[in-house]
């Protein structure tokens, strides 16, 4: 039961993942406050001779204060963007400044990389904008560590007046964005939002909490009437969404499925029709349950037929992956012809050690199946 309570818990995390820490209007640097000075060791770029080094901030004109880091995947994934941005709005007093920790020979040694899609070097896509490094940290403790921000990326956006009019991912900079530049932004309704989303993310913590201590005393009755109740007073759609993901992740996780559960996944994995990771995933959890000696009924088929369909069209390095997870799902439900029929393409699929570790699997499914009993 723990061990299926883990698997629940780690999934609604991840679902809640995209909401702003609590902690974070409780901090010396909100929304309203008025934007820390900056002290920046190294200007990498300037855009392109564009900017002039920040300290105080400009009456009248908008920043955007970024911090990332060479070794951070979705700070990576953001440039092509904040360069889109600077460009698009740099004739209306925007100045983009992002901002890493990292020594500056790190920095310049990751600006000579190709970006993965563009071809273009990181050098030529981040020169649009204000590249910085502060090794010492000081702007690190001013904006993120006095927001109460505990990763990156994160962006702030300073707006004419010199305060904090939002923070958050680079890659939802827009909308916010274009309002504050155009003078439509209404901080206050922002905040209050926020404040909204900080007692849903207290409301959530507590329900998960509670849920826990009713599943590991084996009162899953008691927690599913607990979310059910969260549930149907939930005031926005956003806060219904993660407690019906809850409840329907807990009823299928302790052998409580039910029409209404079945119909949730249903649908789920409809919407997820040409996005294989999301089948792969919602497979291996039914695989899991099945695992912990959880009848999942109708959904082992449905995520049997969902995944054969995706993974002849996923892309190279991901076929190994779903090929295993088929084949396990099979196994598991007492198709060994499938299961080695699967496990096959993931060795087919797959190259080098991989290969290798799939071709061992392959040969004990085929193993376990020679030492059945024939039917005759």
């Amino acid at each position: 039961m723990k061990r299926l309570l883990l698997t629940l818990v780690c999934c609604v995390g991840v679902l809640a993942a995209t909401w702003r820490p609590a902690e974070a209007l409780e901090s010396e640097l909100e929304i309203g406050s008025k934007a820390p000075a900056l002290d920046i060791e190294h200007w990498v770029h300037d855009g392109k001779g564009f900017f002039q080094p920040v300290t105080e901030f400009e009456s009248g004109r908008v920043y955007v204060v970024e911090f990332w880091a060479t070794w951070c995947p979705p700070c990576i994934a953001s440039i092509p963007h904040l360069a889109e941005l600077q460009t698009k709005y740099r004739g209306e007093g925007l100045q983009i400044i992002s901002i890493s920790d990292e020594p500056l020979e790190e920095v310049e040694a990751f600006l000579e990389r190709k970006h993965p899609e563009s071809q273009k070097t990181f050098n030529e896509l981040t020169s649009a904008y204000c590249l910085t490094t502060d090794p010492d940290r000081s702007s690190h403790a001013d904006f993120m560590a006095a927001s109460g921000q505990n990763g990156i990326p994160a962006a702030f956006i300073v707006g004419k007046s010199g305060k904090i009019e939002w923070i958050g991912h680079p890659m939802e900079l827009d909308e916010p964005l274009d309002a504050v530049i155009h003078d439509t932004w209404d901080r206050e309704a922002y905040k209050r939002e926020l404040k909204l989303r900080e007692e849903m993310e207290r409301l959530r913590e507590e329900t998960m909490r509670e849920v826990s201590e009713l599943v590991n005393q084996e009162k899953v009755d008691e927690a599913i009437t607990l979310i059910q109740s969260r549930l149907d007073s939930a005031p926005n759609e956003e806060i219904e969404a993660t407690f019906r993901d809850l409840l329907n992740q807990v009823k299928l996780s302790t052998g409580r499925l039910d029409d209404e559960a079945v119909a949730f996944y249903r649908k789920r994995l409809s919407d997820a029709a040409d996005n294989p990771v999301a089948v792969a995933q919602f497979a291996f959890t039914v695989y899991g349950a099945m695992r912990q000696g959880v009848d999942p009924g109708p959904l082992v088929d449905d995520s049997i037929k969902a995944l054969s369909a995706v993974v002849g069209e996923a892309e190279d390095q991901l076929k190994p992956t779903l090929y295993v997870v088929l084949a396990q799902l099979n196994a598991e439900s007492g198709n060994r012809e499938a299961a080695i029929e699967a496990m096959r393409g993931g060795v087919e699929a797959s190259e080098g050690r991989q290969k290798e570790r799939l071709q061992q699997m392959l040969d004990e499914l085929q193993g376990e199946a020679s030492a059945e009993p024939s039917d005759s």
